[in-house]
């Protein structure tokens, strides 16, 4: 006899629905497309004993007539394609015709359905030769039902492998909160084992929906939305503020047309898009809504649709990573113009950028020594030249000791119209000391700045390193180093010109590689130099920024680093006068608090 047999339509059959209808949650995430599918504008999800007892999906939709019942359950019957070619054109969430057929394969269904509310049918239908379908009249409003009861009874083995009730239901709950997510103008309640456990009524944009599925009210106000664009698709980005950082990736949604999936790239975007905003190890919370063309993705690459095969992913990505970027420098912009409206008196440098001259000095460059770095020797030699007093950044601030930043009572006026009105009520920052060797303390108004001293240092030196052209300085002996990895050659060679614009010149030398010059100042060793650049890969397309930031942490005053009153308190006006209060890591600069505040911890009427 032959090895090879094959299986009986009926075995063949409920092997394949074990591929979509995988848990009970499978069945909800199903039955809920084939609802939003219907135009429906309420659904109601109930479970019982975590789905497998009972998954029951009810809609207001546009119904099912008697010679639809009919097929409705049989493999690949659908509504929404006719032939192969429909694929590359199909906008509905289901199309293939496998869900009410599978499910039929898995469990005892039972769906009632009206167009109108005038008639109605009622179809039970089950697994095996010994639940043949019945189709009978039945009464119900405008809509469909779909219940599911016994999922799994007569397959033991894998009822044996779900997890306990509680688990499933939780499973079910977040296929119930995705469809939640995509749809926000439908409204939806979840009932889980006879108890309403969520309510979302139909809500004005994504933004509030994400709110209320996934945030608490108070975190709602920190949420964002913004809308990028491309060539076949567009994007919606709902995005928290710093406020709502998370140390993990669990609040991190993708969605393609209405489908939650599973796009490392797309996550990675908005990661990207973000970078500098918040603090070093924490992630943004989020979601990217992915509306595209059908002819520019596959979504026919997995069972259960969870993956999705983008045309041009890479555009996607830019669009949305670009689109964060421009709205974070934008709003943050914004933010520090309120505040300062806020006080009625606000800080605005005319002096330019800090620790520079027009010309474009390095920070400590005109007072460090200018020797070239020959590898390690000369690196440390010129580490030496900078030490002590010099490297905290004391004699880096005398250009701007010679030429303080005015301040002017609104930022964005001209010289004329700020000195033609009356002096601001507030009057100018006074120097209230330092404390811990890294907070500078100013008085200003009725409020008390408690300043980083390290992070308002990154913050200028970055935002200098970004607006003009990084000086850079020959090495006296080139630095020779080789790759591990023929991605880190590919990365080098393709990208030499960009590193020249960040003051990195690198040459290929046989198998190996030579840098020649590097930044003025640079202050590592020949190891975590090269380590530096070829991290960079993983930067994508924020190279730039991520130089900057590595530059001016590593150039910056630290905690400890001395400063006399002169040089912190200039420091201290350039920090209030950011536009951008954050270091490039993402921490806040500086804080505040108020008198009102203070008098009320020491308890002071």
């Amino acid at each position: 006899m032959a090895d090879i047999r094959v299986l009986p339509p009926e075995e063949a059959r409920r092997i394949a629905a074990g591929e979509v209808i995988d848990r009970p949650a499978a069945l909800i995430r199903e039955f809920l497309d084939n609802a939003i599918d219907a135009g429906a504008l309420n659904i109601e999800v109930s479970v019982e004993g975590g789905g497998s007892k009972k998954a029951e999906v009810s809609d207001d939709g546009n119904g099912m007539r008697r010679e639809d019942m009919e097929l409705c359950w049989l493999t690949h019957a659908t509504s929404k394609i006719r032939s192969l070619e429909d694929l590359n054109t199909a906008c509905t969430l289901g199309f293939r015709g496998e869900a009410l057929a599978a499910a039929a394969a898995m469990a005892q269904i039972e769906i009632v359905s009206s167009v109108d509310g005038s008639e109605a049918w009622r179809l039970e239908v089950g697994p095996g030769e010994s639940h043949p379908p019945n189709l009978e009249r039945s009464r119900r409003t405008k809509g469909t039902t779909v219940r599911a009861l016994k999922l799994y009874d007569s397959i033991p083995a894998r009822k044996r492998f779900l997890k306990r009730e509680g688990s499933e239901a939780g499973l079910c709950r977040q296929a119930f909160i995705d469809k939640a997510l995509a749809f926000p103008q439908i409204s939806f309640r979840y009932i889980q084992d006879g108890k309403l456990k969520c309510f979302f009524p139909a809500a004005a944009s994504k933004k509030e929906r994400f709110a209320a599925a996934l945030l608490g009210a108070q975190e709602a106000a920190f949420l964002h939305e913004i809308n990028v664009t491309g060539s076949g698709f567009s994007a919606a980005v709902v995005i928290g503020g710093p406020e709502l950082c998370r140390g993990d990736k669990r609040l991190l949604h993708v969605f393609a047309n209405g489908r939650r999936i599973q796009d490392y790239g797309l996550a990675q975007a908005m990661e990207y898009g973000v970078q500098g905003w918040f603090p070093n190890g924490t992630h943004p919370v989020g979601a990217v809504y992915v509306e595209i063309d059908p002819a520019l993705a596959d979504f026919n690459i997995h069972p259960a649709k969870r993956e999705v095969r983008f045309r041009d992913g890479g555009a996607i990505h830019h669009a949305i990573s670009a689109g964060l970027r421009d709205f974070c420098r934008r709003f943050n912009i914004a933010r520090g113009a309120a505040n300062a409206a806020e006080r009625e008196d606000v800080a605005h440098n005319e002096s330019g950028f800090l620790f520079g001259s027009a010309g474009g000095t390095a920070a400590y460059g005109a007072h460090g020594g200018s020797a070239g770095y020959g590898g390690g020797h000369q690196m440390a030699a010129n580490a030496a030249n900078a030490s002590g007093i010099a490297s905290a950044g004391a004699l880096a601030m005398e250009a701007l000791l010679e030429r303080p930043p005015a301040f002017v009572s609104r930022p964005g006026r001209s010289r004329e119209s700020a000195a033609a009105e009356e002096a601001p009520p507030y009057g100018e920052p006074r120097y209230a000391g330092r404390a811990f060797g890294l907070f500078i303390m100013v008085e200003w108004g009725e409020k008390l700045f408690i300043i980083d001293q390290h992070a308002a240092h990154e913050r200028i030196l970055y935002n200098r390193f970004l607006a003009g052209p990084i000086p850079k300085q020959e090495l006296l002996a080139p630095i020779p180093f080789n790759t591990e990895s023929d991605e880190d050659d590919r990365f080098l060679a393709a990208k030499r010109e960009d590193l020249s614009r960040l003051a990195v010149e690198i040459k290929k030398d046989g198998t190996g590689w030579n840098i020649e010059a590097l930044p003025a100042d640079w202050r590592l060793g020949d190891a975590e130099t090269v380590r530096e650049i070829l991290e960079l890969r993983k930067a994508g397309e924020n190279m730039a920024e991520r130089w900057a930031a590595t530059l001016c942490c590593h150039q910056a005053v630290r905690d400890g680093d001395y400063l006399d009153d002169a040089s912190a308190f200039a420091l201290a006006r350039e920090a209030l006068n950011l536009p951008d209060p954050r270091c490039p890591h993402g921490r806040p600069v500086w804080t505040e608090i108020s008198r009102e505040a203070l008098y009320k911890a020491v308890r002071r009427s």
